[in-house]
């Protein structure tokens, strides 16, 4: 089984994020937009979008706690618009001369996503794979 990651960053406060990363699928090889259907299963729970993301306040004092951000909460992202079907390699990304498949820009105009400085917080995606148990990209961005 391949260990499971969070992804670490900073951003200011009252800012957008651009997250970033390299997906690979059940696979093993990298995802690709026809991976994704329009619709990846039953409408129940978390396998009835394709895409959706999340952004939640942690508490550092108690691992288990989370508080969604208002307006970030099961937010449907067209695949289109996140996922590449060739790797991107341009000055966004200094992890590797590899590149990253996955890119998304937090919209904050209708709703603040980091307005608390000196705390954390957690952005996770979930991707779902056609006939795939959803995929889970995390970030935890520390909050300047």
């Amino acid at each position: 089984m391949a260990g499971a990651a969070d992804i670490f960053g900073t951003i200011f406060r009252d800012g957008t994020g651009i997250s970033l990363s390299r997906i690979v699928g059940h696979e093993g090889t990298n995802v690709q937009q026809a991976d994704f259907p329009v619709d990846a299963g039953s409408s129940s729970g978390q396998c009835g979008v394709t895409a959706t993301y999340s952004i939640y306040l942690l508490d550092d004092q108690d691992a288990d706690s989370r508080t969604a951000v208002e307006g970030h909460q099961n937010v449907t992202i067209d695949i289109a618009d996140i996922v590449f079907d060739v790797l991107q390699n341009d000055d966004l990304w200094d992890i590797d001369d590899t590149g990253y498949n996955f890119r998304h820009t937090i919209e904050i105009c209708d709703d603040v996503a980091f307005a608390i400085a000196g705390r954390r917080y957690l952005i996770e995606y979930r991707l779902v794979p056609a006939g795939e148990q959803p995929i889970i990209v995390r970030f935890r961005a520390d909050c300047i």
